[in-house]
C-alpha cells in the first residue's frame, strides 16, 4: 500500500515533482514522480501521505485531498502489487526542499506536466519530463478540477502498462 501526492501551488500553477536522479539502485532511476511511498504498519494513507510528504520535500501538508486510488499489478522488475492513495495538496507550511537523497525536487509548470501526459507522443517527448508510462492516464485526472474521485486499475508488465480502467464516484 502506497501514497502518491502531488502538491499544487494554484498560485504559481505549478507542481512539485522529484526528479528521482540520485541512487543507481532506485526502480525509478531518472523518472519525474510525485511525493510518496509505502504506508507504515499501523498507519492510515492519510498521515502516510503527510509523513513522506515531510520526509521527501520537508513541508508539513495542511489540506491533503484523496483524489483516486489505482491498483497496479505487476508493476517494475520486482513485478509488485501495489494499492495506491493519490492525492492532491495545495496547502502547507514550509520551504519546499531542493533535493533529498532520492533526487531533485522541482516546480513543474502544469501546463508541461499535462504535455507529459499527452496522447501524441512528439508532445510527450518536448516537455521532457520521463514519467512512468502509466502515469500519463491518471495525472490529468488529479489536476481536472472535477470533485469525483477516480478508482483505477493497471496491470503492468514490469515498466509497461497493459490496460487503463477507471471509473468516478
Amino acid at each position: 500500500m502506497g501514497t502518491l501526492v502531488y502538491v499544487v501551488d494554484r498560485a504559481a500553477d505549478r507542481v512539485l515533482m522529484i526528479h528521482r536522479n540520485a541512487r543507481a539502485d532506485d526502480d525509478h532511476l531518472g523518472k519525474w514522480n510525485g511525493l510518496g511511498g509505502k504506508v507504515e504498519p499501523d498507519e492510515d494513507v492519510v498521515s502516510g501521505a503527510r509523513r513522506e510528504v515531510r520526509e521527501e520535500a520537508g513541508i508539513d501538508l495542511t489540506r491533503p485531498h484523496l483524489r483516486g486510488t489505482i491498483t497496479w499489478t505487476g508493476f517494475g522488475p520486482r513485478r509488485e502489487d501495489w494499492l495506491g492513495f493519490v492525492f492532491l495538496a495545495d496547502a502547507w507550511t514550509g520551504t519546499p526542499l531542493t533535493e533529498n537523497p532520492e533526487g531533485t525536487l522541482e516546480w513543474i509548470a502544469v501546463r508541461r506536466l499535462l504535455d507529459a501526459c499527452s496522447d501524441d507522443p512528439a508532445v510527450r517527448e518536448a516537455a521532457a519530463l520521463p514519467m512512468w508510462a502509466g502515469d500519463r492516464h491518471f495525472v490529468p485526472l488529479v489536476l481536472d478540477g472535477d470533485p469525483r474521485q477516480f478508482h483505477g486499475t493497471m496491470p503492468y508488465d514490469i515498466d509497461r502498462p497493459l490496460d487503463w480502467r477507471f471509473v468516478r464516484s
